[in-house]
């Protein structure tokens, strides 16, 4: 059986250990070491942690976007595919392996010269918020979509921070009762 390529191996491990240790306590060593990679093979496709850290944050928009996708295109048109999100919380921390936000997470460990990561958490919370402006335009009628979308936005952020903070699930159900009012408003 082939071995996945170097590179990909090293954004799986990079991924997990960040994502369950955090950034900052992560070192090269332990994701050469956990990935079967020799240093020399993974300068030939990174030249910094920080590119490594890129990687990491990329990888994890994609796989939770694929779930959160799934999850949405399940609901009918409507209030039910934009509430589908703080459900995809819900899910996600019951998960077992919850840790909040990777990217809110990252962007609390790395300094201001760490301009590569925080440039890509940047566009990925851009990103998410023009999802949720899409998703309230496709399914909801609202007076300002954009300031409904910002508002779900924040409720599910807030619910992705504050579930990790108590590591319990109050502020998802909160979270979910107040994005229901706000649809409710349009």
């Amino acid at each position: 059986m082939k071995k996945r390529p170097v590179k990909e191996r090293i954004v799986e491990t990079a991924s997990e250990l960040f994502y369950k240790n955090g950034y900052n306590r992560t070192g090269i060593n332990e994701i050469l070491e956990k990935s079967g990679v020799a240093k020399a093979s993974m300068y030939q496709h990174f030249r910094s942690k920080e590119e490594i850290g890129v990687e990491y944050l990329i990888h994890m928009e994609i796989e939770a976007n694929k779930k959160l996708s799934a999850r949405i295109d399940a609901q009918p048109k409507g209030k039910a595919k934009l509430l589908a999100i703080i459900d995809h919380v819900a899910d996600f921390f019951e998960s077992g392996s919850f840790r909040g936000c990777w990217s809110l997470n990252t962007i609390a460990e790395i300094s201001k010269d760490d301009k590569l990561m925080m440039e890509e958490i940047i566009r990925q919370k851009k990103a998410m918020k023009a999802w949720f402006l899409r998703l309230v335009e496709e399914n909801v009628t609202a007076k300002d979509p954009s300031d409904m979308a910002n508002r779900l936005y924040m409720m599910y952020e807030a619910a992705l921070m504050e579930a990790r903070v108590f590591n319990e699930k109050w502020p998802i159900e909160t979270a979910r009762a107040m994005s229901e009012e706000i649809i409710e408003k349009g």
